[in-house]
């Protein structure tokens, strides 16, 4: 008897409307269509909502790139991909382009790097490990306005902790955050500390979940330390990684809270990046039309870098 003809002989006399029909057809159908169409009913209501408040969203906001709508309540106009071709042929879309992908490959490259040089120090029997890991968990589940607020107080010129550090070696720290040179460092460099404790406690679970017998017998077959950690653990942590990569790229794609808190995309445009170009557009500038185009770049974008992390993973991941 299958899954469905289970379920439906167990409910009660009164049964809901789908729930009759579903029981009057099943007679009619093999087991397995009657397993479907048991999923199905069940199953639709949460697949409308999540149509409804997901992908209706990403339509009407392809909608609204069409026209120019400006939130004023006065009736948009079609402009058709008037939008598209303001943004692209302008300069801000190789500014917005380039500082996010800036940020973002800098961001996760050197998180990834920091989270595994953590988890394999960590990941050793030493005294008072539990306390190093939640110290350096801790970064990442601090609330993120409050994170670069505090970072602003470290990257102040005069009296900040980061300058007088600096000061002790001899080297003039910069105004971080009002330097076109170095605020987009800066926000790295935070989103760093934030991140790469996550890394770690991931990375951690990866390195706990690699058999004992294949390292010990790699040791007994003469493999040294390094030899170990190229052939064997980054191998079997692949997989780890690759969770990482397309996760942390998505994150530092969407970067907002960093941005409005500590730069507001500037100075002179140099941490002007996607997300917080599309609120100046759209929330400040009250160009939704043009904002929504954007955003719809952004989205496109997004989801074909993904795609092609997804179809590149088979020949790095190893599973």
């Amino acid at each position: 008897m299958s899954l469905g003809s289970r379920v439906c002989d167990r409910l009660p006399g009164r049964l809901p409307v789908r729930l009759r029909l579903l029981r009057s057809v099943r007679g009619r159908m093999t087991a397995r269509q009657q397993d479907l169409l048991t999923a199905v009913v069940f199953l639709l209501p949460s697949v409308v909502v999540f149509g409804v408040f997901t992908h209706f969203g990403l339509l009407y906001n392809f909608y609204i790139s069409l026209t120019n709508w400006r939130f004023t309540g006065a009736t948009s106009r079609w402009v058709g991909l008037d939008n598209f071709r303001r943004l692209f042929s302008s300069d801000a879309f190789e500014v917005v382009f380039r500082n996010t992908t800036y940020y973002s490959v800098a961001t996760v490259v050197l998180s990834l790097v920091l989270g595994l040089a953590l988890a394999l120090l960590l990941n050793r029997p030493l005294r008072g490990r539990a306390f190093a890991r939640t110290i350096l968990f801790a970064p990442y589940v601090t609330t993120l306005s409050a994170a670069a607020m505090l970072w602003l107080w470290l990257y102040e010129p005069r009296f900040g902790l980061v300058n007088i550090v600096l000061g002790w070696f001899g080297i003039a720290g910069p105004d971080w955050m009002g330097s076109a040179q170095w605020a987009m460092p800066g926000l790295i460099l935070m989103s760093v500390w934030r991140a790469a404790g996550y890394n770690m406690v991931i990375y951690l679970a990866g390195l706990q979940s690699i058999p004992e017998e294949i390292v010990e017998a790699a040791i007994i077959d003469g493999a040294g330390s390094w030899q170990v950690f190229w052939r064997i653990t980054l191998p079997l942590l692949s997989p780890t990684t690759f969770f990482l990569i397309v996760t942390g790229i998505i994150a530092s794609f969407k970067v907002f809270t960093a941005v409005a808190v500590m730069t507001q995309g500037g100075p002179l445009d140099s941490t002007q990046v996607f997300t917080y170009y599309i609120y100046q557009q759209g929330f400040i500038s009250f160009r939704a039309g043009y904002a929504s185009a954007v955003s719809t770049v952004f989205f496109v974008l997004l989801f074909l870098l993904t795609l092609a992390q997804l179809k590149l993973q088979r020949h790095w991941v190893h599973y």
